[in-house]
């Protein structure tokens, strides 16, 4: 009876990781591509960016919501309203490429390519190894102290050298994110696939991001 027992959990949690796995990548593809429209959108009216207060309200105030709708129906229009909303900040941020660098759409199309080579590559380097990668959170909180603290310097120092660490700081954390995410998903240690969507969004977001600024520095042609 023991051992049918032990098949039976470790056969539901299977399951359980599967049905998680499944409806995170599902909610993440939708996502993406709302994000994607409501970028366009920003992008076609030429919305100027957001003050920063009503960027920072929108943004934390929308991730609150959403962990506290977490577990209703509720949950997925505030995960919509959330990446939408962070869809639309990257008009601004897409238009400044594009008028600013005469290869601005190869420089954006660059950082979107190896932002899904990077994020398939490293999901499915867990999902084919199964590799815990939970030690690492100890790792992930410092380096993304070490990011915010360098970016706040960022906003007092204009040197570009100490731009482009931030940006590999973002990205370098990005990157460790997606790996712990879906190790977290892989190994039960995430349950709520809404969570597991937002975390993996953010991180996307942040590598996309943070690889068009690197790209725009090295690559860059200005008009």
């Amino acid at each position: 009876m023991s051992s049918e027992n032990t098949l039976l959990h470790s056969g539901s949690g299977i399951l359980e990781t599967n049905r998680v796995l499944k409806n995170t990548y599902l909610l993440l593809g939708l996502t993406l591509l709302f994000s994607a429209a409501t970028a366009g959108f920003a992008l076609v009216t030429q919305a100027r960016p957001l003050n920063i207060f009503v960027l920072l309200i929108g943004v934390y105030g929308l991730l609150f919501l959403t962990q506290a709708l977490r577990n209703s129906v509720w949950g997925l229009v505030s995960t919509f309203a959330f990446t939408g909303f962070m869809g639309y900040t990257l008009g601004p941020i897409l238009s400044y490429y594009l008028t600013t660098f005469s290869n601005g759409s190869q420089l954006i199309m660059t950082a979107l390519g190896a932002t899904g080579i990077v994020f398939f590559a490293l999901s499915g380097y867990v999902i084919t190894t199964r590799k815990d990668f939970s030690y690492m959170s100890g790792f992930l909180m410092g380096l993304g102290i070490i990011a915010m603290i360098t970016m706040i310097a960022g906003f007092f120092f204009q040197i570009p050298a100490l731009q482009l660490l931030i940006s590999g700081l973002f990205a370098l954390f990005a990157s460790g994110v997606i790996l712990f995410q879906t190790s977290a998903i892989i190994n039960g240690g995430e349950r709520n696939y809404i969570m597991a969507t937002i975390t993996l969004y953010v991180s996307i977001y942040n590598l996309f991001i943070s690889l068009l600024q690197l790209f725009g520095a090295f690559a860059g042609n200005r008009d």
